[in-house]
């Protein structure tokens, strides 16, 4: 999965900003969403996201699993990750 053409990602002081140019909505992440779609947008899959968040936050494999499967089905629901 990444970024779907079209959606730019900004970094924030307080996570980051997805800005899909198609539709002129954006979202914003906080720092663990920031995480997980940094990873994403690097082209290293759900598990690398996971990895990540359990190096950079105090949180169990099975809550980092959760967050990474909610904020990806959100972000492809919501067209702006592509497969």
């Amino acid at each position: 999965m990444k970024l779907r053409q079209g959606v730019a990602m900004t970094t924030t002081e307080y996570g980051a900003v997805l800005l899909d140019e198609r539709s002129g909505s954006y979202w914003q992440l906080n720092e663990c969403g920031t995480v997980v779609v940094e990873a994403l947008a690097q082209g290293r899959g759900r598990e690398a996201a996971v990895e990540r968040l359990l190096e950079e936050y105090d949180v169990g494999r099975a809550e980092a699993e959760a967050d990474v499967a909610e904020l990806t089905g959100r972000l492809v629901e919501a067209e702006l990750l592509a497969p």
